[in-house]
């Protein structure tokens, strides 16, 4: 009887091997694959410092902004009593020596005045905003007289500023720039090391602050007194240096 199950078996045997042949071409395909993505880091060594200076200079050039505003029962009349007031601001101002190229309009506006419950107009209101350029600081105070005693002006606020406030500006960002090279040698020293050249600079930011404005309002009986004082100017900058 042995003989006889040896044969069956390798029979047995190969069918199963025929079926998975068979199974095995029936199926798609497999496809597996590994990326070999190769990514580089370059890292620059430096030295990244800030650095900030502020400049201190005289205004040459006072902001003035006056105002006249005017209220009657219709929208037309206010208009024109406004009108009336801007005129005679206006000739005032340029009799006082301000070029046409220094004075202009700021605000303009028409609308209604409205009782205590908000829903009854009781009358209309006009007003009007001019800004002109004075360039003699020492004398402003003189010409804020002329626009509210002469001029009739009911709102004046008045600031100061540098015409070209490049120069300072340059002043201050090469004094800025020495103090973050400063600070660099400084961190330098400290780790064992030199400082390379300058690898990037950025100037953050450049500004101009006025000491105080003055504001005024309504007519003054002795000369007006402004000191003008001196505004800073004000640079910081972030300087990148290379590890000598």
């Amino acid at each position: 009887m042995r003989p006889f199950f040896v044969p069956i078996g390798i029979v047995l045997a190969c069918a199963l091997a025929v079926a998975a042949i068979v199974v095995a071409s029936n199926r798609p395909a497999l496809v597996l694959t590994s990326p070999s993505a190769t990514t580089t880091t370059t890292i620059t060594q430096g030295i990244l410092t800030s650095g900030d200076a502020i400049v201190s200079k005289k205004p040459d050039l006072a902001i003035v902004a006056a105002g006249v505003d005017a209220q009657a029962a219709t929208a037309s009349a206010a208009q024109s009593d406004l009108n009336a007031k801007a005129g005679k601001l206006i000739d005032r101002i340029k009799a006082i020596g301000v070029a046409d190229g220094d004075l202009n309009t700021t605000g303009y506006w028409i609308g209604p005045v409205y009782g205590p419950e908000g829903q009854t107009i009781t009358a209309f209101r006009a007003t009007e905003q001019l800004q002109l350029k004075w360039h003699n600081v020492d004398s402003v105070g003189k010409a804020l007289d002329a626009i509210v005693q002469e001029g009739g002006a009911t709102n004046i606020y008045v600031s100061f500023t540098l015409n070209d406030p490049k120069p300072a500006q340059a002043e201050a960002r090469a004094l800025a720039i020495a103090d973050a090279k400063a600070k660099a040698t400084a961190m330098a020293s400290a780790a064992g090391v030199k400082v390379g050249q300058v690898l990037q600079i950025s100037d953050l930011s450049s500004s101009s602050r006025v000491p105080y404005p003055y504001a005024a309002s309504g007519a003054a009986v002795a000369p007006t007194q402004v000191p003008v004082g001196q505004i800073d100017v004000q640079v910081s900058v972030e300087v990148d240096f290379a590890i000598g």
